[in-house]
C-alpha cells in the first residue's frame, strides 16, 4: 500500500483565502442614494413632528394667550400701606391689557421684593383673570436723619424709615400719614456703618436710641407723640428732645426710672406753669434742670397731602354747597 503524500506548499495555498474586494462608481452611487434615502425619512419625520409642534403652540395661543376670556381683569392686593394696584403694575411693567399668562409671577415677584418698603412678596395666577399679589410691608419704627451723608431731618415721601428690623427705606408716599408722627433717629455719619434703602443699619448708636425708644413706649403707649429725635452725644449718654423743645440727657441705661423722672418733670412744669429748656436725667437724685425765660413754640408736625380721592370729596362737597346757597 502506498499512502499519498502531500507537500506542504500545496496544503498551505488550499488553507488560503482570497478576498477580492470589487469596487466600481455604480457601487458607490447606490451606496450614496441608499444613505440619502434614510436622511430623507428623518427630515419627513422630523418635518412632521415640528409640523405637530407649531400647530400645538398655535392652538395653545388661541386657548389660552389670545383667548380674552384669560385676560387680566383684576390685581387682587391685599391692603397695606406701601404700594396700591398701580403701582404693582408700574413697578412690575404689566400689560393691563394682555393675558394673564403673559404675566411672569416670578420676575412680578422679583421686583416687588427688591423694593426697599416691602419684607416679603407673593404672587399667584388665579383664572380666568386675577393676578394675586400679598406684600408684607415695613412697619417703620422711626425716622432716620444723618446730615453728613445727605439724610436731612425731615418727614416727608421719599426720606429715609428705619423698620423694626433696623432696615432702612424711604418712605412710600402711601406711608406717610401713618409715619409722619414717629420720632427721628439722628446718627453720625460712618464708612464702617453705611446708611443704604434695603439693607441693615449696623451702627451700634441705632441699638442704644432703640432702646430708649422702647423704653418710653413701654412706660407711655403716646411716647411717639411727644418725642421729637433722639441721637447719642458721646460714649456714656443720650439726647432726647421733646416737641416742646425740652433737652432731656439719658444714660445708656437704667432708662425706665429715667422716663418716668422725665415725665414727672414735664407734668409738674406743665401745672406750675414753667418751660424747662434742659434736664440731666442721668443723676437719681438732685437731677439739674434749666429753665427757659420764654416759650418756645411746638414743633410742626407735618401732615401728609391730601390724596387724590380726598381732593375729589371735597370738590363735591363745595360744589354741592354752591348748589344749594344758589337754589
Amino acid at each position: 500500500m502506498f499512502k499519498r503524500q502531500t507537500s506542504k506548499p500545496r496544503r498551505r495555498s488550499r488553507s488560503q483565502i482570497l478576498e477580492v474586494r470589487v469596487m466600481s462608481p455604480r457601487i458607490v452611487w447606490f451606496g450614496f442614494l441608499r444613505i440619502v434615502g434614510k436622511l430623507a425619512k428623518i427630515a419627513c419625520l422630523l418635518a412632521i413632528l415640528g409640523g405637530i409642534g407649531w400647530g400645538c403652540w398655535l392652538g395653545i395661543q388661541q386657548a389660552f394667550y389670545k383667548n380674552p376670556d384669560f385676560r387680566l381683569q383684576v390685581i387682587d392686593l391685599n391692603p397695606n400701606p406701601v404700594i396700591d394696584e398701580g403701582g404693582v403694575a408700574e413697578v412690575a411693567e404689566i400689560n393691563l391689557t394682555g393675558s394673564l399668562f403673559d404675566i411672569d409671577v416670578d420676575a412680578v415677584t422679583a421686583k416687588l421684593k427688591a423694593m426697599p418698603a416691602i419684607r416679603e412678596a407673593h404672587v399667584e395666577r388665579h383664572l380666568p383673570g386675577k393676578l394675586v399679589v400679598r406684600v408684607s410691608p415695613r412697619t417703620p419704627r422711626a425716622w432716620i436723619s444723618c446730615p453728613e451723608a445727605g439724610l436731612q431731618d425731615t418727614r416727608g415721601a421719599g426720606a429715609m424709615l428705619v423698620d423694626q428690623d433696623g432696615v432702612a427705606y424711604p418712605c412710600p408716599e402711601l406711608q406717610l400719614e401713618s409715619a409722619a408722627n414717629l420720632p427721628c433717629i439722628q446718627l453720625p455719619s460712618s464708612e464702617e456703618h453705611p446708611i443704604q434703602p434695603g439693607g441693615r443699619i449696623p451702627h451700634p448708636e441705632l441699638a442704644h436710641c432703640f432702646r430708649l425708644l422702647e423704653s418710653a413706649r413701654a412706660a407711655d403707649p403716646d411716647a411717639i407723640h411727644w418725642i421729637d429725635s433722639v441721637k447719642q452725644v458721646n460714649a456714656w449718654s443720650l439726647l432726647l428732645v421733646t416737641r416742646e423743645g425740652i433737652s432731656a440727657t439719658f444714660g445708656l441705661g437704667d432708662h425706665e426710672r429715667q422716663i418716668a423722672s422725665l415725665r414727672a418733670a414735664m407734668d409738674h412744669s406743665g401745672e406750675e406753669g414753667y418751660d424747662i429748656a434742659t434736664i440731666n436725667l442721668i443723676p437719681k437724685h438732685n437731677i439739674p434742670i434749666t429753665l427757659r425765660t420764654e416759650a418756645t413754640p411746638p414743633r410742626a408736625v407735618p401732615i401728609a397731602e391730601p390724596t387724590a380721592g380726598e381732593l375729589r370729596e371735597q370738590r363735591r362737597s363745595s360744589d354741592l354747597k354752591t348748589l344749594l346757597n344758589r337754589n
